[in-house]
């Protein structure tokens, strides 16, 4: 027990587990945000919460290089702590808006699924001329299938894919080491001066 205390307490766990659930908190914030201004809190406008995600990650590898590295960072931790971050944030905000939709008001993915219907129709000629008739009753009818639990899967999933390319930046940005191609063993503090003996 004591073990898997210490593994959860290793501040490179630790720490991208505390930034993630803030990023979490953000992203339900937003969607909250949304829902008070009367905006559908799903779908294309719900996409610019990945926005707070990225500042979770880029002030964790921050926060972790500066107190924790000493001004130093290897590229596995910028990546293992990004991806941590996100995939705790998205988690939380996933389950954060399931737990809403289900119990505050699912009115709201009603609404979700009716103008997801609503576009597809309206679409009709041009989806028929460029995928077929079976591929659009298909589409259509995939929408039926849609759950909230499909709203949880399809939040992490999303936002694992929009993490890869923002999550390599941020870890070659902070990327910091005390060795390179060119110098491979790590530097050393300078020996002091020794006093000439007279």
């Amino acid at each position: 027990m004591k073990q898997l205390i210490s593994f959860f307490n290793h501040p490179l766990l630790k720490l991208p587990v505390i930034f993630g659930l803030l990023a979490g908190v953000l992203c339900f914030g937003y969607f909250l945000a949304l829902y008070a201004l009367g905006i559908m809190p799903l779908g294309n406008h719900k996409v610019l919460d990945f926005g707070f995600q990225i500042i979770m990650m880029v002030a964790a590898v921050w926060y972790y290089r500066k107190h924790i590295g000493k001004g130093f960072l290897h590229l596995w931790e910028a990546l293992s702590i990004c991806y941590v971050v996100n995939t705790v944030g998205a988690m939380l905000t996933a389950w954060l808006i399931y737990l809403f939709l289900k119990y505050i008001d699912p009115t709201i993915f009603t609404q979700y699924l009716d103008e997801m219907r609503q576009l597809i129709v309206s679409t009709k000629g041009r989806l028929v001329e460029t995928l077929g008739q079976a591929e659009y009753v298909k589409m259509l009818k995939n929408v039926d299938l849609i759950t909230l639990e499909t709203l949880v899967g399809d939040e992490i999933s999303k936002k694992t894919v929009l993490a890869i390319l923002p999550v390599l930046i941020i870890s070659l940005l902070f990327r910091r080491q005390d060795y390179s191609l060119y110098n491979p063993t790590p530097d050393l503090p300078n020996p002091s001066e020794s006093p000439k003996s007279n």
